[in-house]
């Protein structure tokens, strides 16, 4: 959807489109809620990697773009990597 088109809907619509494009295209992702409260969109959840947070806080913003709103993100990283210390099997 074309910048100019954007400004033309309600912040709801918006949010929605976010949302579908988070569980859609190459994010897929599924376990970040996004949630209108006042004049403040929060992002809550757990993501795998730093990169992919900031990639969401990216698609938020330019979704939001022109919307009087605050971005606020509560996003987790999962931490899957490989663990720190040698695990003892009994």
């Amino acid at each position: 959807m074309p910048l100019g088109e954007q400004a033309a809907y309600p912040v709801e619509y918006r949010i929605e489109h976010l949302r579908e494009r988070l569980a859609k295209d190459d994010m897929g992702e599924l376990g970040v809620r996004v949630e209108l409260r006042g004049a403040t969109v929060l992002l809550v959840g757990v993501v795998q990697t730093a990169e992919r947070r900031d990639e969401i806080l990216r698609l938020a913003r330019a979704e939001l773009a022109g919307v009087p709103v605050r971005v606020r993100a509560d996003l987790v990283l999962s931490g899957a990597g490989p663990p720190a210390r040698h695990e003892e099997l009994w």
